[in-house]
């Protein structure tokens, strides 16, 4: 089977004007330019299979948005190939479209002065849409996304959350088997985020379509992706399963536990001592905190300490989140962890 998305050695240099400094330097750009080079994709490679759903992450300015954008035929790469769908997307632009949809959670494809609905009759036009298809496609996809009120109102009359479930519509109107979202859930409430999380994974679902998703909101890539592309200036520095990223640099469990009387901490050790990576360290107000790798029982460790006769007075459990993986990941801003990344998928 073809995958959905080929990429091979991708770059993408732009040209970006650099201004001079005071007045004169002013005077200076306005009859001589002067133009730097940047970089903003980094021959990057990775393959997606059909019916997929991959999270695409990294900071600002790493290099996300262009990246969809040249998959979408927006922008023609410096160098470097891609195949979306078997087209190549700024060549064969008039029947490539028709496989794609597109949402940019800043950016609208609505008119905005007009009913959702006559947006929704443009786009049937300008994808050519046979009238029978597009009846039984709108009628699904507003039963499911519940728009039946807000087909007669105008865009701009929409609050946000309302907004995006028609951009998701009107991206999905042709029956595309690609969706690209660039932040999809920006400045919603986490109640619209749900309901268009739980469309997108029955989309998926039901009719395979394989989806991209570029988000800050790693919520998204949770629920959504079983595996994420991980973008740090231009690169990709992890390119693998979301379970095996959260393996392979976090931090483990923490069992926080708090007694009635002071423990010793070398009696808490000698209780762990034989399972592997367990730690303990002392904390304030007789507490102490058990550190448990992730391939270790839980369950196992607490029987241990609860066995044991101390007088446990609270419990609590902790996990390092997805967030927190990424943030230290960014943080560690070094070669090392890039390779260490790429270099175990």
């Amino acid at each position: 089977m073809q995958p959905a998305i080929e990429v091979h050695e991708l770059r993408k240099t732009f040209k970006v004007q650099r201004n001079r400094e005071g007045l004169a330097g002013a005077l200076r750009d306005l009859f001589r330019r002067e133009y730097v080079e940047v970089t903003a994709v980094k021959d990057i490679s990775f393959t997606i299979p059909q019916g997929e759903i991959c999270g695409y992450i990294g900071e600002n300015g790493a290099g996300k948005s262009t990246t969809i954008k040249m998959l979408a035929g927006i922008l023609v790469p410096t160098s470097g190939t891609v195949r979306v769908a078997g087209y190549v997307p700024w060549r064969e632009r008039e029947r490539f479209v028709r496989n794609i949809g597109v949402v940019f959670g800043q950016r609208s494809q609505l008119w905005w002065d007009i009913g959702v609905i006559e947006s929704f009759r443009l786009l049937r036009k300008v994808y050519r849409v046979p009238m029978a298809d597009y009846r039984r496609r709108l009628d699904e996809l507003v039963e499911r996304l519940q728009l039946g009120d807000l087909l007669n109102r105008p865009v701009r009359k929409l609050s946000l959350g309302q907004r995006m479930r028609c951009e998701l519509v009107a991206s999905l109107l042709h029956n595309p088997s690609i969706l690209f979202l660039d932040e999809p859930t920006i400045g919603l409430d986490i109640v619209v985020k749900t309901e268009i999380r739980e469309f997108l994974i029955r989309l998926n679902r039901e009719h395979g379509t394989t989806i991209l998703l570029t988000t800050h909101d790693l919520q998204d890539i949770e629920a959504l992706c079983s595996r994420v592309i991980m973008l740090d200036d231009g690169r990709i520095i992890y390119d693998g399963g979301l379970d095996e990223l959260k393996t392979r640099w976090s931090r483990g469990r923490e069992i926080r536990l708090q007694f009635g009387e002071q423990v010793a901490l070398e009696r808490l050790e000698r209780l762990t001592a034989d399972l592997p990576g367990a730690s303990w360290q002392a904390g304030r107000d007789m507490t102490a905190v058990l550190r448990v790798p992730a391939d270790v029982n839980l369950s196992d460790a607490l029987a241990r300490v609860v066995g044991s006769g101390v007088d446990i007075r609270d419990i609590k459990f902790m996990e390092t989140s997805t967030d927190e993986i990424v943030r230290e990941i960014y943080k560690s801003g070094s070669a090392s962890g890039a390779e260490r990344l790429v270099g175990a998928t």
